[in-house]
């Protein structure tokens, strides 16, 4: 998945380690897992080595860009190549159990815009039995122990049910978006609490909040 965000990342612009850093964080919002140097960078020499990405010139790097520890050194310029779009494109259009997951949804989500609508349905589709099966799960639960769970963690199951139960909602209007064309309406800045409206998704792994 993160082979995924930083050949798709590098598309929009050639990049440097610390920039596709931050555009990661940015753009897989809060589903992301930590985003390391100690993962970005063997995964960034494994690309290079495969020829999905080269380096460009060097540009010099300003005290905030250099990790805790480390040397200040110039900052090695990455930019995707032909091989590299061919392989995104490949990434892109997988559809499976990974692309259903929590991570890897959130991570092929991102990226929807650049994915054809038939995959974009199918991994829809499949995140909606998934969560649907974790639904199904937490209520199992609720339903046959209840009674001897302590108040903290029925509290704990409750919420995890009615996360499910939201993001079902949410994908099934994602879904009904898709089959008849329509792209998620994007919420206007300045809406009153920063609050989406009622027809606008979260971003993949956050739950929409009901409105009062």
């Amino acid at each position: 998945m993160l082979e995924l965000a930083i050949l798709g990342l590098l598309q929009e612009a050639p990049m440097h380690g610390y920039e596709l850093r931050k555009e990661l964080t940015a753009k897989l919002g809060a589903i992301r897992a930590a985003i390391s140097y100690g993962s970005l960078y063997p995964t960034l020499r494994r690309l290079q080595a495969a020829g999905w990405i080269s380096e460009a010139a060097e540009t010099p790097a300003t005290a905030e860009e250099v990790p805790a520890l480390t040397s200040r050194r110039g900052r090695v310029v990455y930019t995707i190549t032909a091989e590299g779009k061919e392989r995104f494109a490949q990434l892109i259009a997988q559809v499976g159990p990974e692309t259903y997951d929590d991570t890897g949804f959130g991570v092929h989500f991102a990226f929807f815009a650049r994915t054809d609508q038939a995959t974009r349905l199918r991994i829809l589709e499949g995140r909606r039995r998934k969560i649907e099966e974790r639904r199904e799960g937490l209520r199992d639960v609720l339903g046959r122990a209840a009674e001897r769970l302590d108040a903290y963690t029925l509290e704990l199951q409750r919420h995890g049910l009615d996360a499910c139960e939201r993001e079902v909602r949410w994908l099934e209007e994602l879904i009904a978006n898709e089959r008849s064309g329509r792209a998620p309406t994007v919420p206007q800045p300045g809406t009153a609490g920063g609050r989406r409206e009622d027809n606008s998704p979260p971003p993949p792994g956050e739950s929409r909040k009901e409105r009062p």
